[in-house]
């Protein structure tokens, strides 16, 4: 009888450790902007700039020459301007180096790997989605095992941080957005986290890092973001856009 109350007991034990899923996090393995057929590109006119603009590019094959889809429309990104993100910083070194906390939006190469909201998945939503719930949050604790990550805290198993982003307190800024795969391949402590392309507050306002515009134009990268071509961010300053152009081949 013992013996079947323990068999019982881990059983039990084995289901609640199995049912702590994780939220959708970037792939383990990072698939080359040299292999994307789809890109957002988010240009300003200075590294402490505010407000900039962003186009949609595509192309046929790794060979093909990108093609712009759309019209551009306004974004804002971090009240700080750019910084270089660890990821992409070029050679010889180029400062500032993105850090957590400091105001300022990537600068860099980056894929677009998962997309979020409040309501369920959209129809035309083809990126994988995850729900917010109460307790979604984004942990930005550097000393934390899940930096850089939007975990469940009911769920995610080992609770150790103290400092998150609680997703649905945000407000409507967060209705709909997606991840952007800064500082993921790997995670460096205290390198930045938590960074989206999400709903802006206004045309004026800058984020705490993250990169924003109309609701209309978010939708539209929603639908239209596929990946089976590996859709990446490109976000640089004009003048590094022009300089990085043929180095990186980026759209022109």
């Amino acid at each position: 009888m013992k013996h079947l109350f323990l068999t019982i007991l881990l059983g039990v034990l084995s289901l609640a450790i199995n049912a702590q899923v994780k939220k959708p996090n970037p792939p383990p393995v990072k698939i080359p902007f040299t292999e994307s057929l789809q890109a957002v590109v988010v240009t300003t006119s200075g590294p402490s700039a505010i407000q900039g603009k962003a186009r949609l590019f595509e192309r046929k094959s790794t060979r093909s020459k990108w093609k712009k889809i759309g019209d551009e429309f306004p974004i804002v990104v971090g009240r700080s301007g750019l910084a270089w993100s660890s990821d992409s910083v070029p050679e010889p070194a180029v400062e500032p180096i993105k850090k957590e906390g400091d105001g300022k939006s990537p600068a860099g190469i980056f894929p677009l790997t998962f997309a979020f909201g409040r309501p369920d998945k959209p129809g035309d939503v083809k990126l994988s989605y995850t729900k917010l719930e109460n307790y979604s949050e984004c942990v930005d604790d550097v000393s934390s095992s899940h930096y850089n990550r939007l975990v469940d805290r009911l769920k995610v198993g080992n609770f150790d941080w103290r400092s998150s982003e609680k997703m649905l307190e945000v407000g409507p800024q967060y209705d709909l957005g997606l991840f952007v795969a800064h500082n993921s391949y790997p995670v460096r402590r205290g390198d930045g986290s938590c960074i989206f392309l999400h709903v802006w507050q206004d045309a004026s306002t800058g984020t705490s890092g993250c990169t924003a515009m109309r609701r209309d134009d978010l939708k539209r990268i929603l639908a239209w973001a596929d990946p089976a071509k590996t859709p990446y961010l490109i976000q640089l300053t004009e003048a590094d856009r022009k300089k990085y152009q043929k180095t990186w081949n980026l759209p022109k």
